[in-house]
């Protein structure tokens, strides 16, 4: 299983995980905690559904937000680096996006912007278009996106 493996590699390396999570609402740290022992590796997950929350608690710029919205690339970096910086952990992934339903021309329903910030490399961001899948359906996907993000940035 993909969470194991995951905290075996984090384990191996003496590397703790923080996740900063919008849309999937915290199903990222979720997975990970469902392991019994994770605790030596999961250092904190935050939940920043609302703007105001990405701000107070991951120190998301409002310039960020105002600028390009929460939904995009920037800040999903912001996000991840603020996990990082929010916590004793040397490992952050983050997850915004819209899940559905709505969405807009210029952003889709099924759109998911991944932050990976880790101690010591550059921040890398990505988009995933997953489309009006349903919500429980992009969700589940871009939990399960996350925790291939971790995975690589451990196994590689």
């Amino acid at each position: 299983m993909r969470t194991e493996e995951i905290l075996r590699a984090a384990r191996a390396q003496g590397v703790m995980i923080a996740t900063a999570e919008s849309c999937t609402g915290g199903m990222v740290a979720a997975a990970l905690t469902d392991i019994p022992g994770s605790s030596d590796v999961v250092e904190r997950g935050f939940v920043t559904y609302s703007n105001k929350a990405k701000i107070e608690m991951l120190g998301v710029s409002p310039d960020t937000l105002a600028a390009y919205g929460a939904v995009s690339e920037v800040v999903a970096g912001e996000m991840a680096d603020g996990a990082l910086a929010h916590s004793a952990a040397q490992l952050a992934v983050s997850v915004t996006g819209i899940a559905g339903p709505g969405g807009s021309d210029h952003k889709p329903e099924g759109r998911v912007c991944f932050g990976l910030a880790m101690r010591g490399r550059a921040t890398q961001t990505e988009t995933q278009d997953y489309g009006a899948q349903g919500r429980a359906m992009v969700r589940g996907l871009a939990r399960d996106h996350a925790l291939t993000l971790l995975l690589d940035a451990l196994t590689r």
